[in-house]
């Protein structure tokens, strides 16, 4: 994609959160989080890439001690729909006996955070929480319900917020959707 490309994206989308939307989710976010796993210390997992501008906001707001890892795991790689789980950092054995909080940028389909629940109790995890920015309205169930969900979006194609439009717009701290066609 060219910047020129990028710009006419942005220009032509539509805005669905605004900045202070997303940091009021997240601040709230980081009162249930801290109100359920304060006394856990937690293993925190963030995946990447889409969750390091979730975690970046999160982290220094749960104020407790975790330590924290991150995977990476794809079922998109540059394309824009789903295919089999691709394992660039998976789990490591230090997910074992530990309480493991999972962060995500969206929650799409679901079967990239079931794929990653399912690896992390494999491994032999205590107890497996997950927390993702968005969820999307998809009109169907799904594989797994995150334990902490900071905003819901309609079915539409999003970005900003560490989501990305085929590369770009990851560091917008709104949130918004390609105008549908």
């Amino acid at each position: 994609m060219t910047p020129d490309e990028a710009w006419k994206i942005l220009e032509g989308a539509d805005r669905l959160c605004d900045e202070a939307t997303v940091h009021a989710a997240i601040a709230r976010l980081a009162g249930e989080i801290t109100a359920r796993l304060k006394d856990r210390y937690p293993l925190v997992l963030a995946v990447m890439g889409g969750s390091i501008f979730f975690a970046g906001h999160l982290l220094p707001r749960l104020r407790f001690p975790l330590e924290f890892d991150y995977i990476h795991a794809s079922r998109y790689g540059s394309a824009t729909s789903g295919g089999r789980i691709v394992w660039t950092v998976a789990p490591r054995e230090n997910v074992r006996d530990r309480t493991v909080l999972v962060l995500d940028d969206i929650l799409d389909g679901g079967e990239t955070l079931a794929a990653i629940r399912d690896r992390v109790s494999s491994l032999g995890a205590a107890a497996f929480h997950s927390a993702v920015l968005t969820d999307k309205d998809i009109g169907r169930d799904k594989p797994i319900v995150p334990d902490f969900v900071g905003l819901k979006l309609p079915n539409r194609y999003v970005f900003g917020c560490g989501m990305d439009v085929s590369g770009a717009w990851r560091n917008l701290p709104e949130i918004y959707a390609v105008k549908d066609s």
